[in-house]
C-alpha cells in the first residue's frame, strides 16, 4: 500500500497550531497531526532575514485527501504565505497505513463518523 502522504506546515501559535490539526482531523482530511516545537526558523521575507518562533504541524493523510487538505490548510491559516510541503510514505506498517487511509475515508450517507447506521 501506499498512496499515504505526510503533509506539513508552520505557524507562530501553539493554540492555532492545536486549533490547525484538530479541524483537519475532525473533518476528516487527515487522520492524525503530530505537533512539534517550539523551534526557531530563520528565513527571508521581504527583503530582510527574520527570526521567529514556530511549532510544525504534520498531517498523516492519502494523496486523494491531500488536495482538499492543503486547500482547508491554506484558507485557515492566518500567514500570506504559509508553509506547505508534502512528503510520500514509501513504506511501513500495514496496520498503521491502513488506519490512515480507514480514517480519511468520509462516511457514507447514512453512516456516522466511526462507519455504524446513523440513529434515526
Amino acid at each position: 500500500m501506499t498512496g499515504i502522504v505526510i503533509a506539513q506546515t508552520t505557524i507562530d501559535d501553539e493554540n492555532q497550531a492545536k486549533t490547525l490539526a484538530r479541524g483537519a482531523v475532525e473533518g476528516r482530511l487527515a487522520a492524525c497531526a503530530h505537533i512539534d516545537g517550539p523551534f526557531s526558523t530563520v528565513y527571508r521575507w521581504q527583503g530582510g532575514i527574520e527570526t521567529a518562533r514556530e511549532w510544525r504541524i504534520s498531517y498523516k493523510t492519502t494523496s486523494d485527501r491531500l488536495a482538499e487538505l492543503g486547500a482547508w490548510v491554506t484558507e485557515q491559516h492566518p500567514y500570506d504565505v504559509p508553509e506547505w510541503i508534502t512528503l510520500p510514505v514509501t513504506g511501513g506498517s500495514e496496520a498503521y497505513l491502513s488506519w490512515v487511509a480507514e480514517e480519511t475515508t468520509e462516511p457514507e450517507v447514512g453512516q456516522d463518523q466511526e462507519g455504524a447506521p446513523a440513529a434515526s
